[in-house]
């Protein structure tokens, strides 16, 4: 425990207020001892394996992080040059996910990729209502189509700003969005359809170039032109440097837009987004406002306004730091982990493996059959007295009787420690089998099964 001066001793003695305002203060290092006391029992966040969200650090990034924490990142007058930073990003980005050479590139960086997503669904509605506005059409009821695999912000966007959800549900064995479906809910109010590049639950991907063969057709049958949004919150940090002849980008003509999650596999702490779209004629003029309170004019286009810096100052760092090799190196080791880790827990005869395809770093299982006693849900709460959090978890409709088992296997495993987590999941399971589990889903506490799928995936 930290040195804690005789003026703060009493706080170690009495119970602090929790429903009031603190009436005294305290010295600075019993302030840092409380705070940290209070959360010893929060989870070491290298060892959750639920989430997807970055928990290692270097030390010269963490001095990187601390030089700019005190931005203000909306200040460009003040901040030019973080400012100069992310746009030099976004152009580096746009040039990664092969966006068209000629073009001026426009996206920004955001509180995650929910914003991200925000943005390039309101862009794409506006465009549409745009066209329909000109064409002399109602323009009153646009809707978005995507697969029941789709993370929740897209649920809140289209909740939020009015667009109607034609969400295609999912079937047991097929958890990714293909054409097969698109005519039963693709039409004129249709702003755009949405791709999944790793999805959550499986971290499989849709079938892109089936979904635009199909809009392809669509536009010669019916003139309508429907774009493509991909959100690559996962795989935008994977595929471009694992899988560089992979088409899931702007190579593909009716992809306008591209969100990816720093914070996730681009190797930043949380929260940072980036959205990319495939030229500055893709986000709508009305879109972007101009302050100028905070001293020059500058333009804003992001849902959030004053935000922190550091995040920018990092992603930077890592972009420097480890260039396109070091990127590409880091992520085919740990895709290749994550196979290794598959491969123990398929032979060990307890699970059946969900993702048949292992494009990023992510290992979903369901238990074999012929175990009735015992549950994904009891699998990962035995795990966690290892200290290992493993997300489990139903699927969407149609599919809400399959239950899942996800490991986000991170750069900072290595095989050893992959090997060791198989181990403690695997003698999980063994005494599971023998003594039986009784643990439940979440459930489910009155909301519908699809919400509380969403809510309990990172």
């Amino acid at each position: 425990m930290a040195y804690n001066p005789p003026n703060a001793w009493h706080m170690f003695n009495e119970d602090l207020p929790l429903d009031k305002f603190p009436e005294h203060g305290v010295d600075a290092r019993a302030a840092q001892a409380i705070v940290n006391s209070e959360t010893w029992t929060d989870t070491q966040p290298e060892m959750n394996l639920s989430s997807f969200v970055t928990t290692f650090t270097e030390p010269e990034s963490e001095e990187v992080a601390h030089h700019h924490f005190l931005k203000n990142h909306i200040d460009h007058d003040m901040y030019p040059q973080l400012f100069a930073l992310e746009n030099r990003m976004v152009k580096w980005l746009h040039q990664l996910w092969n966006g068209p050479e000629g073009v001026t590139p426009y996206g920004t960086a955001t509180v995650g990729s929910s914003e991200a997503c925000m943005l390039a669904g309101l862009a794409h509605k506006w465009n549409w209502r745009t066209a329909r506005k000109a064409a002399g059409k109602d323009a009153s009821r646009p809707n978005l189509v995507t697969g029941g695999n789709v993370q929740i912000v897209w649920k809140k966007f289209m909740r939020y700003f009015d667009v109607e959800p034609r969400i295609i549900p999912l079937e047991p064995g097929k958890y990714t969005l293909t054409a097969e479906k698109l005519a039963d809910y693709v039409d004129e109010n249709t702003i755009a359809v949405v791709a999944i590049a790793g999805q959550t639950f499986t971290g499989e991907d849709d079938d892109f170039e089936g979904i635009q063969k199909w809009l392809d057709d669509y536009q010669k049958r019916t003139g309508h032109d429907v774009p493509m949004h991909i959100d690559g919150a996962s795989g935008g940090f994977v595929n471009p440097f694992v899988y560089p002849d992979y088409k899931w980008d702007f190579r593909l003509p009716r992809v306008k837009s591209i969100n990816a999650s720093g914070h996730k596999f681009g190797l930043v702490p949380p929260g940072l987004g980036w959205v990319v779209f495939r030229d500055d004629t893709v986000f709508h003029k009305d879109l972007i406002f101009y302050v100028n309170y905070l001293g020059g004019e500058m333009p804003t286009a992001t849902l959030n306004f004053s935000r922190n810096g550091f995040q920018i100052a990092y992603q930077y760092y890592v972009f420097v730091r480890l260039g396109f090799d070091g990127y590409k190196t880091i992520m085919t080791q740990t895709v290749n982990n994550s196979q290794l880790l598959r491969d123990l827990l398929v032979e060990s005869g307890y699970f059946k493996i969900m993702n048949h395809t292992q494009r990023i770093p992510v290992v979903a299982l369901t238990l074999n059959e012929k175990y009735t006693n015992f549950s994904e849900f009891d699998v990962s709460a035995k795990v966690r007295e290892r200290g290992w959090v493993l997300s489990a978890y139903s699927m969407p409709p149609n599919a809400q009787n399959v239950r899942s088992l996800r490991v986000v296997v991170r750069p900072h495993l290595n095989r050893t420690v992959i090997r060791g987590l198989a181990t403690d999941i695997i003698n999980a399971c063994k005494w599971l089998e023998k003594h039986g589990g009784n643990a439940t889903p979440p459930a489910l506490h009155g909301q519908h099964s699809d919400e509380v799928t969403a809510v309990t995936k990172c």
